[in-house]
C-alpha cells in the first residue's frame, strides 16, 4: 500500500528541542556520558503540598471525566491568580484549562487562524509557535533581535513588520530561549503601535512568569486597550516543577474561550482530573512557597555566566528570567574545530554534543541563527562539568 501522509504533517517541522533530547538519549544508550542541557524542564521535584493535594483527590475518588474547560473551582482559582499576580480581571467563562500550555497555544491558533493569515514572531521565539502557525494554515514572519538589544524588538520594528494580512502576534516573557523579560515600559511602547491595528490579536505566553530575577512580571492584557484582544497563556510546568502533570490555561475574551472549549472538546476533552485538583492548591497557595526554586535558578545562572564568560568568543548577556542562557557563538563560524567545520549554530551545537558530550539546542530552531540555547535546569555539579568539557573543546 502506498504511504500517503497529509500535506499538513509533512510540512510540519519536528521539534528541535525534542529532537536533540532524543539524540542525547540515543548516545547515552550507546554508553556515552552525556550531560543534557537541552530540555526546558526543572530538575526539582513537585512540592510536597501539591503532591498531597493530588493524593487527597485520589482518595476523594476524583476519577470521572472532567468538564472540557476545567473544574469550576479551578477556574475560580485561576481568576484569583490572574488578579493577584497580573492585575487582570477575568471571569470563569473566560478561562479554559488544557493539557499543558502547549495545547492552550494550539487551541488558539486553530480557532483564530485561516489560510492567508500572517503571524508575527518576535525572535527568538519558542519552536512550537511557528509550527502551530503552519498547522493553522497561516504563514509567519520573524521580527529579529540580537544579543546587543537584549533580544527585544522595538515598536518601530513591530510597525514595520505589520501587513494587511497580520492576524496574530506572539509575545513570550520571560522568554524561551533567551530569558529576556519585557518590562511594563516595553509592552506599553509596543501597545501604542498595536492600538493602530485593532484587528491584530496578541498571544501572551507567560509560562515562566514566576522564574524572574528582579524584574517584575507585567502582562500586556493589563493594558486596557489590549485586554479585549489578548489571550494570556500560562500553566504549572515551569514555576511549580510540574511538567508531566500537563496543566495549562488561558484567560481570553469570552468568545475566544468558548471557541477553544469547542475545539478541545473534539480533541482531548477535559484535562486530567487529579492534576486539576492539585492545580487548585498550587495556584491558591502563596507564590513565596516556590521561591526556593527561583533562588536556586538565579544562583546557577550567575555561576554559568561566570564560567561561560571565561571562554573567548562566547558572547553573553544577562537573562532576567526563565532558566536559559542564549549565547551568541557566531565568532566560531568559519572555523574548524576537532576536524569539524563550523558554519552555523547547528554545526556548533552538534560539535558540543559529539566532542564534549554536552547537549544544547541550536538557535536556528528559535529564529536566532547565531546562538545556542543552554538550559541550567541541572545540578551545579553537572553544570560545572558541562562547561569544563565545552572549554576543553573550544579553548
Amino acid at each position: 500500500m502506498k504511504q500517503q501522509l497529509s500535506d499538513r504533517i509533512t510540512s510540519l517541522p519536528a521539534s528541535a528541542t525534542l529532537a536533540m533530547a532524543a539524540k542525547a538519549r540515543e548516545l547515552k544508550t550507546a554508553g556515552k556520558d552525556i550531560i543534557s542541557l537541552s530540555l526546558g524542564e526543572p530538575d526539582f521535584n513537585t512540592p510536597d503540598y501539591i503532591k498531597e493535594a493530588a493524593i487527597q483527590a485520589i482518595n476523594d475518588n476524583y476519577n470521572s471525566y472532567s468538564p472540557v474547560d476545567g473544574y469550576a473551582d479551578l477556574k475560580e482559582a485561576i481568576c484569583a491568580k490572574f488578579k493577584r499576580d497580573n492585575n487582570i480581571d477575568y471571569k470563569p467563562s473566560q478561562i479554559v484549562v488544557s493539557t499543558g500550555a502547549k495545547q492552550s497555544l494550539a487551541n488558539i491558533t486553530q480557532v483564530l487562524l485561516n489560510p492567508g493569515d500572517e503571524v508575527l514572531l518576535p525572535s527568538p521565539y519558542w519552536v512550537s509557535y511557528s509550527a502551530q502557525s503552519i498547522l493553522g494554515g497561516a504563514t509567519y514572519t520573524e521580527i529579529p533581535s540580537t544579543i546587543e538589544t537584549d533580544f527585544k524588538i522595538t515598536p518601530a520594528q513591530l510597525e514595520e513588520a505589520i501587513t494587511p494580512k497580520t492576524k496574530l502576534i506572539f509575545f513570550n516573557s520571560p522568554n524561551n530561549p533567551s530569558g529576556t523579560v519585557y518590562t511594563e515600559e516595553d509592552y506599553r511602547g509596543l501597545a501604542e503601535v498595536l492600538e493602530k491595528y485593532p484587528d491584530i490579536y496578541i498571544v501572551s505566553d507567560e509560562i515562566y512568569e514566576h522564574i524572574n530575577y528582579g524584574t517584575p512580571n507585567f502582562s500586556i492584557a493589563a493594558i486596557p486597550s489590549m485586554y479585549d484582544r489578548t489571550i494570556t497563556v500560562n500553566g504549572l510546568a515551569k514555576g511549580f516543577a510540574m511538567t508531566g502533570w500537563r496543566i495549562g490555561f488561558i484567560g481570553a475574551p469570552e468568545w475566544i474561550a468558548k471557541a477553544c472549549t469547542k475545539m478541545q472538546g473534539q480533541i482531548t476533552s477535559g484535562t486530567n482530573c487529579i492534576a486539576q485538583r492539585a492545580a487548585i492548591t498550587a495556584l491558591s497557595e502563596p507564590v513565596s512557597r516556590i521561591q526556593y526554586m527561583v533562588d536556586e535558578f538565579q544562583k546557577r545562572r550567575d555561576m554559568m555566566l561566570e564560567l561561560l564568560g571565561e571562554i573567548e568568543g562566547v558572547k553573553l548577556n544577562v537573562p532576567k528570567g526563565a532558566f536559559y542562557i542564549f549565547p551568541d557563538v557566531s565568532a566560531f563560524f568559519g572555523k574548524t574545530i576537532k576536524g569539524k567545520e563550523i558554519q552555523n549554530a547547528t554545526d556548533f551545537s552538534m560539535l558540543l554534543l559529539e566532542e564534549a558530550n554536552v547537549a544544547t539546542v541550536t538557535g536556528e530552531a528559535f529564529g536566532a541563527p547565531t546562538c545556542i540555547r543552554i538550559s541550567y535546569a541541572a545540578s551545579e555539579a553537572q553544570l560545572r562539568e558541562a562547561v569544563k568539557r565545552i572549554k576543553e573543546v573550544l579553548v
